[in-house]
């Protein structure tokens, strides 16, 4: 229903129309959980996130229990201006992403970058030993 405003008696149209783009940015929010790819070599683990419009200072990653906690904010601001038009746009908001590590990752060696909006982090892997076989005797009882 458009609403025709008493001073000017034209239909008041502008807060239909910027309704759906008004909560744009807390839809965003609420759904930003960065996308992830992760690999495996021989020697590594690689775990790679997309985190567009997030500084390196934002984000943090922790270690406990065998698990990768990757934190951060993002905060990304967007203006846009035209003949009659005017729009700004600003995203807020935290994020967490959690991977459960194998047992083979040496943990004292992790190390990760951030370049273009893409954070990489390896994860070498233990050095393991060729597995040997061997007979295991049964003794009557």
């Amino acid at each position: 229903m458009v609403e025709k405003t008493p001073s000017t008696g034209h239909a008041d149209w502008w807060p239909y129309l910027a309704e759906p783009f008004r909560n744009l940015g807390h839809r965003i929010q609420d759904f930003f959980s960065p996308q992830a790819d992760a690999a495996s070599t021989e020697a590594a683990y690689e775990i790679e996130l997309e985190l567009p419009g997030v500084d390196e200072a934002d984000i943090d990653i922790s270690l406990h229990d065998n698990v990768l906690i990757v934190t951060g904010e993002k905060r990304a601001e967007h203006e846009e201006k035209g003949k009659s038009y005017y729009f700004s746009e600003r995203t807020f908001g935290a994020f967490q992403r959690s991977f459960r590590l194998p047992g083979d990752v040496n943990t004292d060696h992790i190390d990760a970058t951030f370049a273009k909006g893409v954070l990489s982090i390896r994860l070498p892997k233990v050095e393991t030993h060729e597995d040997t076989a061997k007979k295991i005797s049964i003794k009557a009882a």
